[in-house]
């Protein structure tokens, strides 16, 4: 069975095509950073007009390299939530309207289970049960994943999540937009242990995070040390990095030992930062577990994710709906998809 994948919950769009025996076919992403660089952030409105140019060419790319046809696609799944009202209706009204005119059923996805599953692409992929730390964007979550649909949340953010916090921090340094990959890289430069930060809910005792608190830390480091040498914000962002890390590394494992399971699956933007995945492999090696990463490629909001994950629902009993009526979710917990499926 072949799925047509489509993602535009935020400033990538993205398209795929995945086979069921055959694995993803091809897949085609568009970023629109330089886009939004100039303001600093995310424009909702320019985001959504940016999708509506974008998914027809990527689209032609996608079946022109998979040497497909429209004909031969079997369903179409696509990012309903969460993420941009705007731009998540970009995508659900071209994913239902090219669904209706060709005769095809969809597959509503969830981001977040794109996210979690995409790590399931690689060569070599976990088998379920797992614990999964997903990071990405304005989401930190622990989970247990018995199975496709079957997660049970351990732990989540109260407040700001991991991206977010690299984002602001990168905003506080003068990284500019976006700042996490680029404050990552900075840090590879700083100094460790130059400045002690604060690790939030380090010994909470639960698989809860905050990381604002680790943010005005920074905040307050950089007020009141007026320095201009030129390594000073390098060690500000190795501080940072360090203390964020530890936090989620500890409670990884935690949940790995409070499950008894023996596999971490890392999925999200922040799954890419090397100083996450180095700390986490030296941690699961110790106590003999393993650890899985998405494909650098997959990280960040990509097509392939939501094309996978649509053909892994079908795998799983997940029936796919008729082509029409549709609704976007800016904001939708995994938990009430779980509970919805």
């Amino acid at each position: 069975m072949r799925v047509l994948g489509i993602e535009s919950s935020c400033d990538e769009t993205g398209v795929a095509l995945h086979d069921t025996e055959h694995g993803l076919l091809a897949h085609a992403l568009h970023s629109q950073v330089a886009l939004h660089a100039d303001y600093g952030g995310v424009v909702p409105e320019l985001a959504s007009r940016d999708h509506i140019r974008r998914l027809v060419p990527l689209v032609r790319r996608v079946l022109a390299d998979s040497q497909s046809t429209l004909d031969a696609v079997d369903a179409i799944a696509y990012t309903q939530g969460p993420g941009l009202a705007g731009a998540l209706l970009v995508g659900c009204a071209f994913a239902e309207g090219l669904a209706s005119a060709l005769g095809k059923p969809t597959i509503p996805v969830h981001h977040l289970e794109g996210h979690l599953l995409s790590p399931l692409l690689t060569a070599e992929p976990p088998e379920f049960p797992f614990v999964a730390l997903l990071v990405s964007g304005g989401h930190t979550q622990l989970m247990a994943v018995s199975g496709v649909g079957r997660y049970q949340t351990l732990g989540e953010t109260l407040d700001d999540a991991a991206g977010e916090a690299f984002d602001k921090t990168a905003k506080l340094l003068g990284l500019g937009y976006p700042g996490g990959a680029t404050l990552s890289r900075l840090a590879e430069r700083g100094r460790s242990g130059v400045f002690d930060l604060p690790r939030p809910m380090l010994h909470s005792g639960d698989f809860n995070f905050s990381f604002a608190g680790l943010k005005t830390a920074v905040l307050t480091l950089v007020r009141n040390h007026a320095e201009t040498r030129p390594d000073f914000h390098a060690d500000v962002a190795r501080a940072f990095q360090d203390a964020l890390v530890e936090v989620l590394v500890k409670k990884s494992i935690a949940a790995l030992q409070h499950t008894g399971m023996k596999r971490l699956v890392v999925a999200g933007g922040v799954g890419a930062n090397l100083a996450l995945r180095a700390r986490l492999d030296a941690a699961t090696r110790r106590r003999g577990d393993r650890v899985w990463y998405p494909e650098m490629e997959f990280c960040t909001d990509n097509g392939a994710m939501i094309a996978f994950a649509g053909a892994m629902r079908l795998a799983a009993g997940f029936p796919a709906r008729p082509a029409g009526a549709f609704a976007a979710r800016p904001r939708w917990s995994l938990r009430e998809c779980v509970e919805a499926s």
